[in-house]
This record gives C-alpha cells, sequence and structure tokens, in this order.
C-alpha cells in the first residue's frame, strides 16, 4: 500500500495531502539518470584505466609473446646471417683463390639489411609489419644462398677441371735454357734495339742459335700461326682456356698450324729472326684476361728455387732487348 504524506498549511491551519506536481517528478527522475550515467562513466574511465578485460588480457599477453618469438627469430636470422657472411668471405678468399678464379663482387651479392634496435622496432610494429620484416628478411637471406649455391657449383665444376687448369698454366720457358744463359731481355721498359729509346718489353727475349726448338709452355690450341706486319714476324699465339695466352715471335719456321691442339714441351716452331729483329731469338710474352704479364712467374715446373732465384735477377737486368 502506497504510503501518502501530509504537510501542515499554515494558511489553512490544517493537514493536507502532499501532491507532487509532474514537473518535479520528472526533475527527479532525470536528476537521478544523470547522476546514474554520470558515475557509471566514471566507473568505466577507471575501469579501463587500471583494469583489463579478458579479451584484453587475451591480446596483451598474445602481444607479449609475437615479441619473444620476434626476437628469438631475430636472433636466428642474424646467425644465419654471420654464417652467410663466412661463405661468402671462404668463397672469395679461399676457394676462388685456388682455383685463380675471380671473386664474386659485393655488389653482386644482396646487401645485408641494416640492424636496428629491436626492443624498439618490434615496439613501435604491429603483427602484420612484424611479418612483414621477418618474411623480408628471410627472403634477402634466401637469395644470398641462392647465389651463394650457384657460386659453389661453379667451384665444384672448376674442382673437377682442376687439372685442365693447371695443364693450361704455363709453366716451362718456351726454349731449352738449363743453363740459365739464354734470357737477353726482361719484362717492362727496355732500350729499344733500333730506335734507341726506353720502350715498353711486353715478354722475355731468349737469344739462341736459328733453328733451336720452341716449346708450348701449356696445353692450348694454336690461335694464330702467321707472319705479323707489326713486328713479331713469323708467329703463334696459343690459347690456352681459362683467361691464359702466349705468345711466340721471330720464328724461322712455324711447325703449327691454327686449330691445332698443342701439349706442354711441344714443339711449334723454331727460333729465327724475322719481323722487327736484331738477332736470332724467341720473342715470348704470357697474357691473362687480355693483359700482358711478367713471363718469369710461369717458369716453375722446369726450375729449382736457386735456379728461379737467378733467373729473376737475370730478367730483371736493364738492357737493351733484341725486338
Amino acid at each position: 500500500m502506497k504510503k501518502i504524506k501530509y504537510f501542515y498549511n499554515t494558511h489553512t491551519l490544517r493537514y493536507e495531502k502532499l501532491i507532487t506536481p509532474l514537473r518535479v517528478k520528472l526533475l527527479r527522475i532525470f536528476a537521478f539518470l544523470a547522476a546514474a550515467v554520470v558515475t557509471a562513466g566514471i566507473i568505466v574511465a577507471i575501469a579501463f584505466q587500471y583494469l583489463d578485460s579478458p579479451k584484453e588480457k587475451l591480446l596483451r599477453q598474445q602481444n607479449d609473446d609475437l615479441k619473444v618469438n620476434y626476437r628469438v627469430m631475430q636472433e636466428q636470422v642474424g646467425k644465419l646471417q654471420q654464417q652467410m657472411a663466412e661463405l661468402e668471405k671462404r668463397d672469395n678468399d679461399v676457394y676462388r683463390a685456388i682455383f685463380e678464379a675471380s671473386p664474386i663482387p659485393d655488389s653482386a651479392r644482396l646487401k645485408q639489411m641494416e640492424k636496428s634496435k629491436e626492443v624498439q622496432l618490434v615496439e613501435s610494429m604491429g603483427s602484420d609489419q612484424l611479418v612483414n620484416e621477418i618474411t623480408s628478411q628471410l627472403n634477402t637471406l634466401a637469395k644470398r644462398m641462392a647465389f651463394q649455391v650457384k657460386s659453389y657449383a661453379e667451384i665444384d665444376e672448376m674442382l673437377k677441371n682442376k687439372a685442365k687448369l693447371l695443364a693450361a698454366i704455363p709453366a716451362i720457358q718456351p726454349v731449352s735454357n738449363k743453363e740459365l744463359t739464354r734470357i737477353a731481355s726482361g719484362f717492362g721498359t727496355r732500350i729499344d734495339p733500333v730506335y734507341k729509346i726506353p720502350k715498353s718489353h711486353l715478354g722475355l727475349d731468349f737469344a739462341a742459335p736459328q733453328g733451336t726448338p720452341i716449346y708450348a709452355t701449356a696445353d692450348g690450341v694454336i690461335k694464330q700461326a702467321d707472319y705479323n706486319e707489326g713486328g713479331y714476324g713469323n708467329h703463334v699465339v696459343i690459347n690456352h682456356g681459362y683467361g691464359y695466352e702466349t705468345l711466340y715471335g721471330h720464328m724461322v719456321r712455324i711447325k703449327s698450324h691454327v686449330g691445332d691442339h698443342v701439349k706442354r714441351g711441344e714443339v711449334i716452331g723454331y727460333v729465327g729472326s724475322t719481323g722487327k729483329s736484331t738477332g736470332p731469338h724467341c720473342h715470348y710474352e704470357v697474357h691473362r684476361n687480355g693483359q700482358a704479364v711478367d713471363p718469369v712467374y710461369y717458369f716453375y715446373n722446369d726450375l729449382t728455387p736457386e735456379q728461379y732465384d737467378r733467373l729473376l735477377k737475370l730478367a730483371a737486368a736493364s738492357n737493351q732487348s733484341f725486338d
């Protein structure tokens, strides 16, 4: 039963029934609702500030797990990159050096990704960014490994052809020179016998009687065997492969023909004085990758260390060349 309220009316001096106007009731209801909404808002704000919902707790735990897993994966990627760098260094400095192959330039390999502070990187990235970052690094590493596999395949092929490589490198003197008395002029700047001025001499001159046999200094294929108007006279050029070529000039007679396969020590012609020459001799040049190099460094097969040392001194002497 609803309780009825009364109040004392001082004007009528009687107790009268208390009737609340509708406007007052509405104001009270509105005030109650407003207070409830404000209170609820304060409670929700405090809850969001200091308390996590079950879903938020789960997401926060997953995020922490992602950070840990990312750091672990980054460490693994770092170790793989170090191992990859060591393999690349071995490839350039050891394996290819053994087979006299040019190192692979760094520009041919993908550069390592710039390192950054992992914690800051993780905190600044979302999960998609983390995945993309790891994927990018793994793709980079995969490309480097694929390139390295190709390089090792080339080295494996070099290994199979090692015997051919050794046979293709010039390793003996082009004329018999047991007494080491036949080197007349060495590699470098020498006095030209005709113009009497210093000129570049791109080979060694071996003085020998006319008709002395001239030998191929390594296995190869005859590339040229004819008369050269530029001063070499009757000359032979042998392509040995692997970037090596040798030239033999001023022959009195050529024994080989273009296209012939020759072995080290095989006679290819005979000493003469054709072309720009002041006396019977064999002008001998070694070319590697198109550049003339000092032939004296390619006589290691038929000399003792003492003989080689003496030959170096004879070749280094400044004198007049024969051509």
